[in-house]
């Protein structure tokens, strides 16, 4: 009997390599892939029109998404993950993060996107920055066209790039970019301070998932956990060669995975137990930052047949 062909989009990585060059299959389904550079806009098409069968999504996008009732449910495959510390760029008028206070700070994209609210998340949990009291100005549209923002948030027009306002002083700080002219990183050390985060409090934030079309989860209950299992079994190898100093050519996030690895042995663990407390963080940021409109429970995110499986 003939595979289930499944119309699925999501980012090569040395983790998910092997599902895409067929080193490891699923019994019942095969992808149908496309291949959407940069990521985030099969996103979108994913909110907007339904247009994958499967793929990848931030979690972001998700959670707001959901509750606009898109009709998609995730899995609790976390494909990126990482520190954010350093995603956060100001000018050199601003001392410390609470002088962000009362200031207009530039959104690289949407203020839903993963890295801004993680960005944000981080001022308000490690320096006590009060977020409602910054204009927040967005530079791109949102993932959710049918999201309406809270009041501080706002658009700066097409007139002047995101590193023209900041070298400008129209925008003070940004968040969601690495370097802009005129500008430093806020947080000193950002990637050890991210690492230190992790090791002293747990801190290692979720950015994408993988998310199924609710009328294929109908029609396929079987698939989430194939998926699971699919996926689970495509990294391990990745990560083993990556532990043992195999990888020759290491990818942006390799590097992440391999300095997480000093705190713990697996770096991008699956399943909604190992990752329950980032979950509840997420959710609870979400709603701080008027992301989403009320709490939601963590495990009725995540598609039945893999809520108790880790991998």
């Amino acid at each position: 009997m003939p595979k289930t062909r499944l119309k699925t989009a999501f980012m090569t990585h040395g983790h998910t390599a092997a599902l895409k060059d067929g080193r490891v299959s699923l019994p019942d389904y095969e992808f149908d892939f496309e291949e959407v550079l940069p990521i985030p806009k099969a996103f979108r098409r994913m909110v907007i029109s339904g247009d994958f069968e499967v793929s990848e999504m931030a979690m972001t996008t998700y959670l707001c998404a959901k509750a606009l009732g898109a009709k998609m449910t995730a899995l609790p495959i976390f494909l990126t993950r990482g520190f954010h510390h350093r995603a956060i760029v100001a000018r050199p008028e601003i001392g410390a993060p609470k002088d962000l206070e009362g200031k207009v700070v530039g959104v690289n994209r949407g203020y839903t996107v993963t890295t801004s609210l993680w960005a944000r998340a981080i001022l308000t949990m490690e320096h006590g920055v009060d977020l409602s009291a910054i204009q927040w100005m967005r530079t791109g549209l949102e993932h959710v066209p049918d999201w309406q923002p809270p009041a501080n948030v706002g658009d700066f027009d097409d007139s002047a790039s995101l590193e023209d306002r900041l070298a400008s002083g129209e925008a003070v700080a940004a968040t969601g970019i690495l370097t802009a002219p005129g500008t430093r990183p806020l947080i000193d050390n950002a990637f050890e301070v991210g690492l230190a985060a992790l090791r002293d409090r747990g801190f290692y934030p979720l950015n994408h998932a993988l998310v199924i079309r609710d009328d294929v989860l109908a029609a396929h209950p079987d698939l989430p956990a194939q998926l699971f299992e699919g996926f689970s079994a495509a990294k391990r190898p990745h990560l083993g060669a990556l532990k043992a100093g195999q990888v020759t050519e290491e990818a942006e996030i390799d590097q992440v995975l391999r300095a997480v690895m000093e705190v713990q042995d697996d770096p991008l663990p699956y399943g909604i137990a190992p990752n329950a407390e980032m979950l509840e963080v997420l959710v609870e940021q979400c709603l701080a930052q008027a992301i989403i409109p009320e709490r939601v429970g963590i495990e009725g995110l995540f598609a039945p047949g893999v809520r108790e499986l880790v991998g």
